[in-house]
């Protein structure tokens, strides 16, 4: 007699090894900032998580950190879900995603719910970047500065 062979199903799809990083990062992050050890430099981290970045992003985040600081210098500089990312008042207001670390077409600058950039019923909250041109740097420091309110 014959047994029938099982199918396999197919696995659920699950999370990638980079989101599985990004969420032992940001896990990281939450441990640190409630440990007690001191106040943790955001800006040696963000500027750390840049360094790990591969050419040419690396430079795009360099440039976007710049930018950043120089439209809102009162953004406190920390790392998100291990990526570089700006916050007012204790809250991730504007953040960074590599392409090449989450193997996607392109980086993307995001902004949170904290932003200030309400415009009608509609708006974009996050932006693809593919190469910091001056028109596209003007356009960031505009947003910043709008996000910041």
């Amino acid at each position: 007699m014959k047994t029938a062979t099982k199918t396999p199903k197919p696995k659920a799809s699950s999370f990638s090894a980079e989101e599985k990083a990004a969420m032992k990062d940001r896990a990281a992050e939450l441990k640190a900032a409630r440990g007690g050890k001191g106040k943790v430099d955001g800006t040696a981290e963000v500027l750390a998580k840049i360094a790990e970045l591969a050419q040419p992003e690396r430079g795009m985040a360099e440039r976007l950190h710049a930018l950043v600081m120089a439209a809102a210098p009162g953004l406190e500089p920390k790392t998100w879900y291990g990526m570089p990312a700006w916050q007012k008042d204790g809250k991730v207001l504007c953040h960074f995603v590599s392409a090449t670390k989450f193997k996607t077409r392109y980086a993307t600058l995001g902004f949170s719910d904290q932003a200030r950039l309400d415009d009608g019923d509609l708006w974009p909250n996050a932006f693809a970047v593919i190469k910091l041109t001056p028109a596209v740097e003007a356009k960031i420091t505009a947003l910043v500065k709008k996000a910041v309110g």
